[in-house]
């Protein structure tokens, strides 16, 4: 008969091998798992969260710039139509 302790004591002690520091396996794959992500990454057509911020706060503002653009079209639009005509004669 297999006893339960028994089969969970290998396993336990692989566990405490993989979470273990310092051993030079688990650094180097470390290491590499890292250097895979970051090359897979750099791949990606992704940007860093201050980059994403940076270009949502410029297209905020250029937004903003082209409602008011729009406002002085309408205004200036409006002041040509009217019947007194642009210089209030």
């Amino acid at each position: 008969m297999n006893d339960d302790r028994s089969q969970a004591q290998p396993n336990r002690t692989l566990f405490d091998r993989l979470m273990g520091n310092g051993d030079p396996f688990i650094d180097q794959l470390d290491r590499n798992a890292k250097t895979l992500l970051k090359g897979a990454l750099t791949r990606l057509d992704v940007v860093s969260r201050e980059e994403f911020d940076a270009q949502t706060a410029v297209l905020r503002r250029t937004r903003e710039r082209l409602e008011q653009v729009e406002r002085d079209l309408a205004s200036l639009s409006q002041s040509l139509d009217s019947p007194d005509g642009p210089d209030g004669s």
